[in-house]
């Protein structure tokens, strides 16, 4: 049944409507000695009776049905699928816009990690300025420095130039740059109170969008593996690494127009990943 059919209660309880039987009097007006009225109280008291039990019933059927739902709601059984939604807690705070405040538990560090691997697989990283807050924001104190170099090397001039790209990362006018990633799942493959080490399945969209672009917007399949430590009162990335995979079989899907494409990565933005 689709959203919205509305369901008609046909049920109800039999017999609502009492039949009324009147015995014939034998004379004398309607005090008259010649009623039978004991049969009648007989049957209306058997009827009475009837329908009391019937209440029973259905209250007793209730009330068993209310308990079974509230068992359900408090089933303490653990989840059988490793990636089911759960949720310690909702993250509430940003740290130059990227989600922060992470639980203290192996969830909580895999939530860091596909928000990490969101902001560090963004378009901002193109952008020197914004490249250096989200370093800045996410890495441990201990490795800060070591990875600012290694992802200012990576993000050379020669690259954004390759890209298509101007030297502060900005699209040349009538194209939208697109950098995106999209986490699929995560797994923590070790784990303590200190640290932990957490594989992101990701979807990643990256081109240029607009007519005459030579780096059409193409999407790939790849898993980062982000090394944390918990530093002060929150996860921080010591280190992070990526490979290809696993990729799923493409599909039939038509590929859009440069424009929709452009209008689509405007006016979607992305979300707040939590397990």
């Amino acid at each position: 049944m689709s959203l919205g059919d509305e369901y008609e209660n046909t049920g109800g309880y039999g017999g609502t409507g009492q039949t009324r039987t009147r015995m014939p009097d034998s004379g004398g007006g309607p005090h008259g000695g010649g009623r039978r009225g004991g049969r009648t109280s007989s049957r209306s008291l058997v009827m009475v009776v009837g329908v009391v039990v019937l209440l029973i019933a259905a209250i007793a059927f209730a009330n068993r049905g209310g308990d079974s739902s509230s068992t359900d709601e408090t089933d303490d059984s653990p989840q059988t699928a490793a990636t089911a939604p759960s949720g310690e807690k909702p993250v509430r705070s940003k740290n130059a816009g990227i989600p922060s405040g992470f639980a203290h538990d192996r969830q909580g560090a895999e939530s860091a990690a596909a928000n990490y691997a969101v902001a560090l697989g963004s378009d901002g990283m193109f952008s020197p300025t914004r490249r250096r807050e989200i370093v800045q924001a996410i890495a441990d104190p201990s490795t800060r420095d070591r990875l600012q170099d290694g992802f200012d090397s990576d993000y050379s001039a020669d690259l954004l130039k390759s890209i298509g790209l101007t030297a502060n990362g900005t699209a040349p006018e009538g194209t939208t740059f697109v950098n995106r990633t999209l986490p699929s799942g995560t797994k923590a493959t070790a784990f303590n109170q200190n640290s932990a080490t957490v594989e992101v399945w990701c979807n990643g969209l990256f081109g240029l969008a607009g007519d005459g672009s030579t780096n059409p917007v193409t999407s790939s399949w790849f898993t980062v593996t982000m090394k944390l430590n918990w530093s002060g009162d929150d996860w921080r990335v010591l280190e992070t690494t990526q490979k290809s995979g696993p990729t799923p079989v493409p599909g039939d899907s038509p590929v859009s127009r440069a424009e929709d494409m452009s209008k689509v990565v405007e006016e979607f933005g992305g979300f707040t990943y939590a397990r």
